[in-house]
């Protein structure tokens, strides 16, 4: 059933580690009073598969996962200011592997 994407809107997000917890909800018809909101996107199974914060019309913060069959998180790959970073996790939930890449010059 994971195949099937919702797209939800929130007021902000929270949380340090991934994945981030989304807060406060919005409907589709408050988004045309707001300068900011994040734009979430869920698997049929309501697991985030990753999120855009949205200022100005422009995408300042995006967050991408993916998850272990166990329904622990498997990878987030976090992109700000042009500069991607992956963090990896084992299907025990420990971190694996970080890996940053800045796209003028390659990984890092």
């Amino acid at each position: 059933m994971s195949e099937v994407v919702v797209i939800r809107h929130f007021v902000t997000y929270s949380g340090i580690r991934p994945p981030a917890r989304m807060i406060e909800p919005l409907e589709p018809a408050d988004l045309a009073n707001r300068n900011t909101f994040v734009r979430a996107r869920y698997d049929g199974d309501d697991r985030l598969l990753g999120f855009e914060k949205m200022v100005y019309g422009a995408v300042e913060l995006a967050h991408a996962y993916e998850w272990h069959a166990n329904g622990r998180l498997a990878a987030a790959r976090i992109t700000m200011g042009g500069e991607e970073t992956t963090l990896r996790f084992d299907a025990d939930g420990r971190p694996a592997e970080t890996r940053a890449l800045d796209p003028a010059d390659g990984e890092r």
